[in-house]
Order: structure tokens, then C-alpha cells, then sequence
């Protein structure tokens, strides 16, 4: 993965780093902090990469040279990454760093190291970077990752400069997640509800998730041509697959993405929907309500969610919806 790939995730952060690459001004330390799947380790080992490559062309690596090919093999004797060992990161591990360090590079003064998961640090060891991090061996480059920037001590964040990860697009986790053997049906739908790439990840491997999308389309197709027998099928078939709370405002989120669909087929947008494997359904339906129906109807829904966080007996929330939703 080179600058122009990360560009995509994270204009700003590439932007940056690339100038101080440029100017020949790195900081001596970095927090990378932001989100599950933002392509922090990426980048981290990407800068190690720019740093320490002798053949680059201007702030791109060359790819091919020796430090390169240990760089992306992850056995280069100048970057040292840190991971929790366990639930957390001890002393003894940064410890240990700081004896690397005291050593002469292997292949040159450069230095570089990578600490994941920063902000599981224990307190001592906490300190014991903070230490290393006032007073750094030159020429070297700390990447200090976390999810959980506040976890992180003030005085390690005062000497560093943070860059903020900010959550992926859409179009690129969708991408992640096909690639990682997810349908795209089920991706697209996905990425509607969250860009945490490790929340995504969480969702589709519920199974019940992929049986809500189900329901939404037997609900809104039960709404269309059964619409006496709605309630009952509520209650004898969809109740009981949302026993949690948060499971129910997931389902009610999926029927309002579905609704906006039905929108966006009325707007002639069809490369908006979410739901891309039943444009078809959606046609259908979409010939048999108004905008301003559709409009009242996702209404509807927004205020069932916010009623369902306010302890609101969840059948009785959903009775209610359902008669809202057969109206007209």
C-alpha cells in the first residue's frame, strides 16, 4: 500500500505526513488515534517505510530495497512494533524497547517503533514510555496507535503531535468488508449502520442480522399485500427474533433505510440504495406511495426509536408502528 492508497482513507493525515516528509521535519513522536479499521497500522508502517528507505523517490519508498522487503515482512531490525501481551502492555515490554534502543541501529542511527493499542498501557509502563518519549534517541520516529485517545496520559499526548483517523467512507469499508468474504447485500447494509470497521465486523457475524434484513423485507411486503394479517405475523414471527433492545433499534434502523430507498427510487437515484439486491421490490413499492407518505412514514419510525429509548414496551412500540405504517 503506498501514500496515494492511504490518500483515499485519510486525505489529511497523508497530506501531513507527506509534507513533513518533504520539508525534512517528522516529529520525533506520533499518536495515530481514531477508529478500528482506519489504516493506523497501515500508515504507521508506511512512515517507517519513508524513513528508512535509501532508494525513495521524494517521499515514496521505493518498495523494492532491502529495508522495504523487511519492513513488509515485519522482520526489520529498526522497527520494533508493540503489541498487549494479553489485556494489556506491560513495563517489561517497554523496558525491553528501551534496551533496542539503546543499541546502534543495525542498518543505520534510524530507528523507528510502533506501539498498538496504546491505551492499554499499564500505568507503569505508561510512564515508562513517557520517559523514552522525553528523551528521545535521535534519529528515531515513535507511532503511538490507539482507539481510545482519552485513555492515553496527558503528558504523552503534550509530547507528541496527534493526528486524528477519521471514520471510513462507505464505498471503502463495504470494500474492506467484501474482501473479507462479507456479501455485498449484506456489506452495503452494514456500512449504513456504522463506519467502526470492527463494529461492522461484530454485526455480520450475528446471525440474527442477516435474519432482520429478512424480516424488513417480509414486513414491508406483508405491509403491501397482507395488511390485516400484519400484527399477527408481528407478533408470531419477528418479536421473538429481537430479544435485546439494541437488537429492535437495529431493525427499526434497517426499515428506515428501507424506506429511504423507496425514496430514492421515486428520486431516479437508484445508485443510492442500500438494499441493492431488491431494486425490483423496491419498484414496486415505491409505485404505491407518495413522497409525502414516505416522508410520514420514516417519521414514524425515528420517533419509534427515540420512544425505544425511552424504556417503552417494545411490542407495543412496534403494534403502534406497524398500524402507523399500513395507514394510507
Amino acid at each position: 500500500m503506498g501514500w496515494e492508497e492511504l490518500r483515499k482513507k485519510q486525505p489529511r493525515v497523508v497530506k501531513t505526513l507527506t509534507n513533513s516528509l518533504k520539508k525534512n521535519r517528522l516529529a520525533h513522536a506520533y499518536v495515530f488515534e481514531g477508529g478500528n479499521g482506519t489504516g493506523k497500522m497501515e500508515t504507521a508502517l508506511m512512515l517507517a517505510r519513508a524513513f528508512l528507505c535509501r532508494e525513495k523517490n521524494g517521499v515514496s519508498p521505493c518498495g523494492e530495497c532491502s529495508d522495504c522487503r523487511r519492513i513488509d515482512s515485519g522482520n526489520h531490525p529498526d522497527v520494533h512494533i508493540v503489541s498487549p501481551e494479553g489485556q494489556s502492555i506491560k513495563i517489561d515490554q517497554i523496558r525491553g524497547l528501551q534496551k533496542e534502543f539503546s543499541y546502534h541501529g543495525m542498518e543505520s542511527e534510524k530507528k523507528v517503533y510502533i506501539v498498538e493499542h496504546a491505551d492499554k498501557m499499564t500505568v507503569q509502563a505508561a510512564n515508562s514510555l513517557l520517559k523514552f518519549l522525553e528523551e528521545p534517541t535521535s534519529p528515531t520516529i515513535a507511532c503511538i496507535l490507539t482507539e481510545q485517545v482519552h485513555r492515553l496520559l496527558d503528558t504523552i499526548l503534550s509530547r507528541s503531535q496527534v493526528l486524528s483517523f477519521s471514520p471510513l467512507p462507505p464505498d471503502l469499508l463495504v470494500e474492506a468488508l467484501t474482501e473479507e468474504g462479507i456479501s455485498l447485500p449484506l456489506a452495503k447494509i452494514t456500512a449504513a449502520l456504522t463506519n467502526d470497521k470492527s463494529k461492522a465486523h461484530e454485526i455480520c457475524r450475528e446471525e440474527w442480522f442477516a435474519q432482520a434484513r429478512d424480516k424488513v423485507i417480509q414486513l414491508t411486503e406483508g405491509l403491501r399485500n397482507r395488511p390485516n394479517h400484519v400484527l399477527v405475523t408481528l407478533q408470531e414471527n419477528w418479536l421473538s427474533l429481537f430479544k435485546e433492545k439494541n437488537q429492535l433499534d437495529i431493525f427499526l434502523s434497517l426499515l428506515l433505510i428501507w424506506y429511504k430507498d423507496l425514496l430514492f427510487i421515486q428520486l431516479s437515484e437508484p445508485d443510492k440504495l442500500i438494499f441493492i439486491d431488491q431494486e425490483d421490490r423496491l419498484k414496486e413499492q415505491a409505485l404505491q406511495n407518495s413522497q409525502k407518505r414516505l416522508s410520514e412514514k420514516m417519521l414514524a419510525i425515528l420517533t419509534a426509536k427515540q420512544r425505544l429509548g425511552a424504556n417503552v414496551n417494545p411490542q407495543a412500540l412496534m403494534e403502534q408502528l406497524v398500524l402507523r405504517l399500513r395507514e394510507g
